[in-house]
């Protein structure tokens, strides 16, 4: 197996985690044969430096504080990740209802004044990837609060 193919994916993973399927994507065009590809993407795993549930896992440690599960997932099955490696990873992510909460803080604050307001709030949740319910959680929470006060 040439030395600059295996160089090629330890350059890559050094920047970051990336998916089994990811990786065979990069690394197609270098390869002499899909077979000696293969066997790379196994010594990899086999050496413990290519690990789809690690980077499952670090996707979603890094970009659950902006994103909710929806897109989240939809990132990881694009690039090959296993739904039930998804489904641990997302599980171990924590609530879905704080990390929106914590995104809608940052971004607006305020309750909407409007339904054209409310709207626009939600709209941008749900391009986040936050559930419905989670959206819904958070807007009627924070109404409530401003109620009590």
């Amino acid at each position: 197996m040439p030395d600059s193919l295996a160089a090629r994916a330890l350059a890559l993973l050094a920047r970051r985690e990336h998916s089994r399927a990811e990786l065979r994507r990069k690394l197609a065009a270098y390869a002499e044969s899909a077979e000696q590809l293969e066997q790379l993407l196994d010594e990899l795993e086999q050496q413990r430096r290519l690990s789809d549930v690690r980077y499952a896992e670090n996707r979603v440690s890094i970009r659950g504080r902006r994103y909710g599960n929806a897109r989240l997932d939809r990132e990881m099955r694009q690039v090959g990740v296993a739904p039930e490696t998804i489904a641990s990873a997302l599980a171990a992510a924590g609530d879905e209802v704080g990390r929106c909460r914590a995104v809608w803080q940052k971004k607006f604050g305020l309750l909407p004044d409007t339904p054209a307001e409310q709207a626009k709030q939600q709209r941008f949740l749900q391009y986040r990837g936050f559930s419905q319910d989670s959206i819904r959680r958070v807007l009627q929470a924070q109404n409530e609060e401003g109620e009590h006060e």
